[in-house]
């Protein structure tokens, strides 16, 4: 069989049996084993990551916080967040508050309005935009709108959603795993891939203290008692 490097006639092209990663802008996920997994070595600037979840609070934040904390100098848009963001835990992380932005929508119209405009605008580093009932027009509508920016954007869905198509170039599921959390790819630009990528990711601030060793006390003697 001819090989070719599809690469030397666009640097758009990758081969089926190999990950994309010529021409594209990402930002590591802070995690080598899922780097090695994504193409272009990280999470892709101007594209659609699209996240599904069984439920919210599986990790999917201490997931990101590599990339957050990377791009938190720009603005971080929250798009009908499903709880208000911890402004505490992001500075615990290195975002300045002053850069977070939570924006609610009553409608789908009105949220697919917002996260168009924003990512459009191309001044945020990050766009989250959690949002389930959203047909695969919907999505290429977005797709398109996040290539003309240079912003992350991660848009999480529940995972029955999964089943359904979508124009998303990156697609992954998401469940619990011990200390950490597994991360099935479910859609790449390259060959697909089988088994979960399991990550150890760092616990929550509150975590750490709840099962760090308790630290010994020096005693002492109160001037009543001499």
């Amino acid at each position: 069989m001819l090989s070719f490097d599809a690469a030397a006639i666009h640097p758009t092209l990758w081969r089926g049996d190999q990950l994309a990663r010529n021409a594209m802008r990402t930002v590591s996920s802070g995690y080598a084993a899922l780097d090695a997994e994504l193409p272009g070595g990280g999470w892709p600037n101007g594209e659609t990551t699209d996240i599904h979840v069984q439920q919210h609070g599986i990790g999917e934040m201490r997931l990101l916080r590599p990339a957050l904390t990377a791009v938190g100098h720009r603005p971080l848009m929250m798009l009908c967040a499903p709880h208000v963001p911890n402004s505490l835990a992001f500075a615990n992380w290195g975002v300045p508050t002053e850069n977070l932005y939570w924006i609610d929508a009553q409608t789908t119209g009105d949220a697919l309005w917002t996260a168009e405009q924003i990512l459009r605008a191309g001044t945020c580093g990050a766009l989250l935009f959690w949002r389930t009932e959203i047909r695969p027009e919907h999505v290429r509508r977005l797709q398109l709108a996040a290539q003309t920016g240079n912003a992350l954007f991660f848009l999480f869905r529940w995972g029955s959603s999964l089943h359904h198509n979508s124009p998303a170039p990156l697609r992954l599921s998401l469940t619990p795993a011990p200390d950490g959390v597994d991360v099935q790819i479910v859609k790449r630009r390259g060959p697909a891939l089988d088994d979960p990528v399991r990550l150890r990711i760092q616990p929550a601030p509150a975590r750490i203290r709840e099962f760090a060793p308790l630290q010994p006390v020096p005693s002492f003697e109160s001037q009543e008692a001499r």
